[in-house]
């Protein structure tokens, strides 16, 4: 498989070329950006072709969640001159998307898709790639491997850092010393938000457990309402999440007067009491960043663009939610101090020992996993001290 290309960006960088010319606010499917026109003398006015850009969400873009982030970084770029985006959202992870992708490129004339649900992977990009080789398909989390399409790239970003930061505050703020954690599927990508959460905390409070229930699917708010009642109603109070929109844990939690973590986006305004912090998505360097590739004239296909980019705070992906008035001078500064260790890579979250749940050494003593292994993006284990199981 390709190495993952360790993205770096400053904040100089992604607000380069940003200007305010469009305004958020879309719904459904709807174009933004304009036409700029270049040229002059005899020859008259030239018309110049916008980068046309579309985005794919799996529910809506106002969901104080997962969907709302990638929008907003969607929303920066449709600034950038020469930049134009189409949006669709609420498409399920099935067929649907296909359909979504071949409209946007055969009416809309989109060359390149960001489709940004973990489901619409494998089959449904591989599938499009396939079909449309010229357009160049971007893919949140997916695991590009050496002989997929090579219109394909794969981003994703270090969040776990931001919930093991978040875990450290809940460490230092529970009375009970029992976390919830609701996710949506046992995928990798929430396995390591689990743990980092949960080792966050437990260096800070190795008596911490962690129950985690997991609702089947992204969106299922009834199920994930249940499964914060039936938390706190075990004396769970701190409670965070890996759902698509993370609302109904949110309000849930804060009506049952116990404390939360946001994800995703900031959901501090749905628990004014309740609310500590949160690990935050921040899209706008990669988004930035993939426009100033292709304008350039960079491709995945030629090899100018790299297949795989991660990255973590000190590239721009995440960024903790602002404290909350429950969360306590020493939480806030262990917090800070950690936080600046993952800003300058001093920091790694699997130092050995680490056993899982089932007892099984899954890291070493003396061994260290970085962020860049590729086991951590194959993740298939909870660590000890979580009370829950992966299925499958």
């Amino acid at each position: 498989m390709a190495h993952p290309q360790r993205f770096h960006l400053s904040r100089r960088q992604i607000l380069r070329g940003l200007l305010a010319t469009t305004a958020f606010g879309l719904t459904a499917k709807f174009g933004t950006g304009c036409t700029q026109e270049g040229g002059g003398g005899d020859s008259g006015t030239e018309e110049t072709k916008d980068l046309l850009v579309g985005f794919i969400y799996v529910g809506p873009k106002d969901d104080f969640g997962y969907n709302q982030a990638h929008a907003e970084g969607a929303a920066a770029i449709a600034q950038i001159p020469g930049v134009k985006i189409v949006e669709q959202e609420n498409v399920p992870e099935t067929t649907e998307v296909e359909e979504a992708m071949r409209s946007m490129i055969e009416v809309d004339g989109a060359t390149v898709i960001f489709p940004t649900s973990f489901g619409y992977f494998d089959p449904h990009i591989l599938k499009m790639a396939e079909e449309f080789p010229e357009v160049q398909f971007f893919h949140a989390g997916g695991l590009y491997t050496e002989g997929m399409p090579n219109n394909i790239g794969s981003y994703f970003g270090y969040i776990d850092e931001a919930q093991y930061v978040a875990g450290i505050v809940a460490g230092l703020t529970t009375k009970t010393k029992r976390l919830g954690f609701v996710g949506a599927k046992p995928i990798p990508q929430v396995l390591r938000n689990i743990n980092g959460f949960t080792l966050g905390a437990k260096s800070v409070n190795p008596d911490i457990r962690t129950q985690v229930i997991f609702t089947g699917d992204w969106a299922e708010p009834v199920k994930e309402a249940e499964a914060v009642n039936s938390m706190v109603d075990q004396g769970v109070d701190v409670i965070t999440c890996h759902v698509d929109s993370p609302k109904v844990v949110i309000e849930t939690a804060e009506r049952r007067g116990i404390f939360t973590s946001g994800y995703h986006a900031d959901q501090s305004a749905l628990a004014p009491k309740g609310y500590l912090t949160g690990a935050e998505w921040d899209w706008t360097s990669i988004y930035t960043q993939y426009s100033n590739w292709i304008l350039e004239g960079k491709t995945l296909m030629d090899g100018s663009i790299p297949h795989i980019v991660r990255g973590g705070l000190e590239s721009g992906f995440w960024k903790l939610s602002d404290f909350g008035p429950a969360v306590s001078d020493e939480a806030k500064a262990q917090a800070e101090a950690v936080k600046a260790e993952f800003a300058d890579a001093s920091r790694v979250i699997y130092v050995g020992e680490i056993k899982d749940n089932t007892g099984k050494v899954q890291v070493p003593a003396g061994n260290e996993v970085e962020q860049t292994a590729v086991e951590l993006e194959t993740m298939n284990w909870l660590v000890e001290g979580v009370d829950g199981r992966v299925e499958g």
